[in-house]
């Protein structure tokens, strides 16, 4: 036996009698829908005919529920709230994700691509917390950890990021004061120095046997670093990823031709039981996919 079928009224006409209803007058409604009066008055006036009822008493001073309109409107609201019920069990739960994230390489190199991942994972609920490199100290735990190093850490999934290169720089003030021709001009110089990059690598790179540098600022930051030596302090060695935005505003310049490979680099860092989350597994994966 086939089932009568149902008269549901238009969506658009239970809007419009919902919303005059709540802010007292077809006016008032129109304003809310972005309509006119005159359509908010039709529509009600289609859903009328289609109940066989008034739903509004009309007057010169304006409209008031009938009877019959206010226990209509009770049904409607029901109806309402059912179906932004059912919109919310459709919503995809978010997933919370808690990044550690070494400071020069979020504010040089993530921040930037952030955005491209959070457009295409809107059910992730990103938490990123900033880290010291090579202390592995971060202030939350985290689901990921970013750690600059050797990519050494026992009892971990290690994924490397990306390789990189040392290159010496310094600003173009620092250049013209000193007028240095190669290496070997840098022996005697004070240059800065960080415990993240040695020197030792660029001086072999140009055929010296220099010690490491004795003399000199030092500082745990590689961006604090880069910063002051487009200030002028003196020369330092970088790389050339995270020196990019320092090199094309002309702010540092890479001496003689002068590289090495970077003994350290960037690797995400996950414990096991963290590694099976799929959330964890696209996000590293996105994070060595932008790199490469």
């Amino acid at each position: 036996m086939t089932a009568p079928l149902r008269r549901v009224p238009p969506m658009h006409a239970l809007a419009a009698f919902e919303a005059a209803a709540r802010l007292g007058g077809f006016a008032q409604a129109a304003e809310e829908l972005c309509v006119t009066p005159s359509a908010v008055s039709h529509r009600i006036r289609q859903l009328e005919a289609l109940l066989s009822t008034p739903l509004f008493e009309r007057a010169a001073g304006g409209v008031r529920l009938t009877t019959a309109g206010r226990l209509y409107l009770d049904s409607v609201r029901e109806a309402f709230d059912k179906l932004a019920q059912a919109g919310a069990v459709l919503q995809p739960e978010r997933e919370r994700l808690r990044v550690s994230l070494p400071p020069t390489f979020a504010r040089q190199l993530l921040m930037a691509r952030l955005p491209e991942y959070l457009r295409t994972h809107p059910e992730v609920e990103l938490e990123a917390h900033l880290s010291i490199p090579l202390q592995d100290v971060t202030a939350e735990s985290a689901d990921v950890e970013v750690r600059w190093g050797r990519g050494d850490y026992p009892e971990r999934v290690v994924r490397k990021l990306f390789d990189d290169t040392m290159i010496p720089l310094a600003a173009p003030s620092w250049i013209a004061a000193h007028a240095p021709r190669g290496m070997a001009d840098l022996a005697g110089a004070e240059l800065l120095r960080s415990t993240l990059l040695p020197w030792r690598p660029c001086f072999a790179a140009a055929g010296l046997d220099n010690p490491e540098p004795d003399r000199g600022a030092v500082f745990n930051d590689l961006g604090m670093l880069l910063e002051v030596a487009a200030a002028g302090l003196g020369a330092a060695v970088g790389t050339r990823r995270l020196a990019a935005s320092w090199i094309e505003a002309g702010r540092l310049v890479p001496l003689f031709g002068v590289s090495a490979p970077a003994p350290f680099t960037y690797y995400a860092v996950v414990t096991p039981a963290q590694s099976k989350r799929l959330v964890v597994q696209e996000f590293v994966d996105w994070l060595a996919g932008v790199f490469a």
